[in-house]
């Protein structure tokens, strides 16, 4: 019988800043390289109603967002002229308009500790402080200062499940159930299989 931890699944998202810069075989590769298994992959066009319901952020999120945003505002000598809330509904706007802007390439990936091997790989929400050697931290340049002075979401590449209680959420909002492959993946015997039998002739 197989272990369920090596059925964990997580969601990625090509977003398309990385769609655009022709980085999603590069993106793909780096994931693959960790023995994780492709369950699905599609390319498409978000709706407003799938990038609102994919975000999923409440009113609370948007004081928390905007409350940090009227702070550094105060430090730097400027009078904010919106509450906590209207400034967090503006970021998550600008969240789903740059989700919306340009196809996607949405993907599901299978094996142990799937979320979390794809969060060390993708590194930190902000590029400029991603470690080297993760997608954001090698691939880009963008940061939270440049794109709050332009009032945009960062540009970060690629999104990916924080937690593997939001994966299957993720994962139902932008794929049908037969869109899920079952298959068999040869590097499963390596990586799982506890007696090795039968690798050699």
């Amino acid at each position: 019988m197989r272990n369920p931890k090596t059925q964990e699944r997580t969601y990625v998202m090509v977003k398309p800043d990385g769609v655009h810069r022709s980085l999603v075989g590069e993106i793909v590769s780096r994931i693959e390289r960790t023995g994780l298994k492709l369950v699905a992959m599609k390319m498409f066009l978000p709706t407003k109603d799938q990038a609102f319901e994919h975000y999923a952020k409440d009113d609370a999120w948007c004081e928390k967002i905007g409350s940090g945003m009227i702070e550094k505002m105060k430090r730097e000598g400027t009078e904010p002229e919106k509450t906590a809330v209207e400034y967090g509904r503006g970021v998550l706007n600008q969240l789903v308009a740059y989700l919306m802007c340009s196809p996607v390439v949405g993907m599901v990936w299978e094996g142990n500790q799937a979320v979390g091997i794809v969060k060390k790989l993708v590194g930190s929400t902000e590029p400029l402080t991603s470690d080297v050697g993760t997608i954001r931290g090698d691939l880009t340049i963008d940061s939270y200062d440049l794109a709050n002075l332009d009032f945009r979401s960062v540009r970060n590449l690629v999104h990916c499940t924080d937690d593997p209680a939001e994966a299957q959420r993720e994962i139902d909002i932008w794929f049908r159930p037969e869109e899920l492959m079952k298959y068999k993946h040869i590097n499963e015997r390596m990586l799982y299989d506890v007696n090795l039998d039968g690798l050699t002739e």
